[in-house]
């Protein structure tokens, strides 16, 4: 437009020279200098508005760079289906949140006075995107429902990391983060697993959910193998009770520090192994290893070591989905500690270790409903074996428990699950039990 009024402006210039001669000289200076000074104004406008265009498309240009690339489709990064972390999309805001909950019935079948129904557990998580290569991810817990002195609810921070990307499938992790171990352990929420409670080699053997203070590099290649290892904080043997049950539930979940003020003379180290390089097949393996004892004054386990490796794979072939897991445990060095614990019901175990097979079946799909029936059989024990002890002092070892269980998920859209299932136990029958859940992630 500008240019149709410069255009205008020289054509009326010349059009009125001829005016110009008869309305004398003076006039005619007037009328030029007018003329000029309209267009001096057009160009100072034009020249404004070519400006302000440059500007629009730099700070087009700029967002376009700043934006993360589009996702690329490919294999799942975990072993189950919903993602432990809230993820950010390519052009979404740069917080989001997340979380998940679960609200559980449990009804033993021989003692039905024992039946309670339990909100087991609310999280939220905030994840914050600082650049396309930089986020913070935090998840808070809260377990069953009131937290107080009186009470038997937890709150806690279950993951607060700081995650930079390197490029080339390379990232690192500084912070509160879950250790790369099982299928369960980063990928715990309700709506990834079957049946209604955990399974318990991923809860009594490998302790969930299991997290340290520490620092990972993990990376992954084109053929489908991913690989983390880290080092983190580990284990306080010094927080053994022979005296209470905890030890016997699960030997590692009753001596994790959880980030709470961590005692860290000793260090752990980490490293984890996935390939995926089949469709629908996962196979891998972890291993944790570190010193307990801290150095601690007067205590008599400080050598103690402990171990932890899981070997899984999982197999997703059209309908069905097919999982196994072998766990084991040891700690070390822990002959003299028991001898001063002679008399008391739960010493320190030598080993522990468990494993389960798995199948699953998408048998119906109607709509948003997915109904999944499953069967799962595992083999666990929390006591394998102890380290000697004068004869006639030591406490023998457990038998194996095992578990059956039968039951199915159904799912509610992408979100919801509902869950029933009833498990028989092999050695302590008093523990079977009918159960009933609603969980949830988002």
């Amino acid at each position: 437009m500008n240019k149709h009024l410069i255009a205008t402006a020289l054509a009326a210039a010349f059009l009125s020279a001829p005016f110009a001669a008869t309305a004398g000289e003076a006039e005619l200076m007037a009328r030029i200098e007018k003329m000029a000074a309209e267009l001096e104004q057009l160009k100072a406008e034009l020249k404004a508005s070519v400006k302000k265009t440059e500007a629009v498309e730099q700070r087009q240009q700029a967002i376009a760079a700043a934006a993360p690339a589009p996702a690329v489709a490919a294999a799942p990064a975990r072993a189950a289906a919903p993602a432990a972390e809230p993820t950010l999309a390519a052009a979404g805001p740069s917080t989001i949140f997340g979380g998940y909950g679960e609200v559980n019935y449990n009804r033993p079948t021989k003692n039905a006075s024992g039946a309670q129904a339990d909100v087991r557990r609310a999280v939220i998580g905030i994840e914050h995107r600082f650049d396309p290569k930089t986020k913070v991810v935090a998840e808070f817990e809260w377990e069953h429902a009131i937290v107080s002195a009186d009470d038997k609810g937890e709150s806690e921070v279950e993951q607060l990391y700081v995650e930079r990307e390197f490029g080339n499938g390379l990232r690192s992790k500084v912070g509160l983060y879950l250790i790369p171990m099982g299928l369960l352990n980063a990928n715990h929420e309700p709506t990834a697993y079957y049946g209604v409670e955990r399974n318990f080699v991923e809860t009594a053997i490998i302790p969930s959910t299991w997290r340290e203070v520490g620092v990972s590099l993990s990376g992954d290649t084109a053929g489908g193998l991913t690989w983390d290892t880290g080092i983190t904080t580990g284990f306080d043997l010094g927080k053994w009770d022979a005296a209470g049950s905890d030890g016997r539930e699960s030997p590692l979940g009753s001596i994790h520090q959880e980030g709470q003020q961590a005692k860290s003379r000793d260090l752990s180290v980490h490293a984890a192994l996935n390939w995926r390089g089949v469709p629908g097949l996962l196979v891998g393996g972890s291993i944790f290893t570190g010193k307990a004892g801290h150095k601690a004054d007067g205590f008599t386990a400080n050598d103690a070591r402990i171990t932890m490796y899981d070997l899984h794979t999982r197999y997703t072939p059209g309908r069905w989905d097919l999982s196994a897991l072998y766990a084991r445990g040891q700690i070390s060095n822990t002959e003299a500690l028991n001898e001063t614990l002679v008399g008391n019901p739960t010493p320190v175990p030598k080993s522990f270790a468990g494993w389960y097979t798995q199948a699953a079946y998408r048998l119906l799909e109607v709509g948003d409903y997915t109904l999944s029936p499953f069967v799962r059989y595992e083999q666990f024990n929390t006591a394998k074996s102890y380290a000697a002890v004068p004869q006639g002092l030591g406490v023998a070892a457990s038998p194996d428990e095992k578990v059956t269980t039968i039951g199915a998920n159904l799912k509610v859209g992408e979100g919801v699950v509902l869950k029933a299932d009833y498990q028989k136990f092999k050695e302590d029958k008093s523990r079977d039990r009918l159960n009933l859940g609603l969980g949830f992630s988002y």
